[in-house]
């Protein structure tokens, strides 16, 4: 089952909080589907790089950096609201937004996905974009701009539906939006089975991985 992921500490937040008798507070979320799911969009060997790997890696680098520290018994999305916008804190602030990004990513991605659109969402996209497909040709555009590496988003803007980018670990929730979708922008995403292709491999996802559920989800509880 699909369910969204909040910032601020909800009943319905899917992202772990902290693990106080674990020295490790943080832990790798399970992904929603086994790894094999999304080929041959995704190949099997991609998404275990990424998903053991990259997003793995954020985690046992921030457990590593707040250990010890009174950081550690916040929640992962209690910890991004501190440490957000703090140059010394920079590294831990990459780490945890990471982790909070792909476990975002991984639920926009569906083995079911690009199916169809809940009236709820279709109704708000032909609102902001005129119809499903201005939004996918908007979400290509704006993912092909982004220069290295980053994230694009489908996100709530007040009453409207916009479609943005961001660098390296941001994303849009500290800018007061709520993120629906996202696409991982990084290479370690897509180099695996496309190359330098990124255009290839965002068609791909729009075409058959996009979880339209699951952005009706996280709409309905903004």
């Amino acid at each position: 089952m699909n369910r969204p992921i909040e910032l601020a500490a909800a009943p319905r937040i899917l992202i772990p909080g902290p693990r106080r008798a674990s020295p490790a507070p943080y832990v790798l979320p399970p992904l929603p589907y086994p790894e094999n799911a999304l080929e041959p969009v995704i190949s099997s060997r991609a998404l275990q790089l990424h998903y053991r790997k990259h997003h793995g890696g954020y985690v046992d680098t921030l457990n590593r950096l707040v250990s010890g520290t009174a950081l550690a018994d916040l929640s992962l999305s209690q910890l991004l609201l501190e440490v957000a916008g703090q140059p010394d804190q920079a590294l831990i602030y990459n780490n945890a937004a990471q982790i909070w990004n792909h476990s975002f990513y991984w639920q926009s991605l569906s083995p079911n996905g690009a199916g169809t659109c809940p009236q709820v969402l279709r109704g708000l996209i032909e609102y902001s974009f005129g119809d499903l497909e201005t939004l996918e040709e908007k979400v290509s555009a704006v993912a092909m701009s982004q220069f290295g590496s980053g994230w694009v988003w489908l996100v709530l803007d007040g009453k409207s539906l916009q479609v943005l980018k961001t660098s390296n670990a941001d994303n849009p929730l500290l800018q007061g939006l709520k993120p629906l979708l996202a696409i991982d922008l990084w290479e370690h995403a897509y180099y695996p089975d496309y190359e330098n292709r990124r255009g290839e491999y965002i068609a791909a996802i729009l075409a058959t991985l996009i979880n339209w559920d699951f952005a009706a989800d996280n709409l309905s509880v903004a």
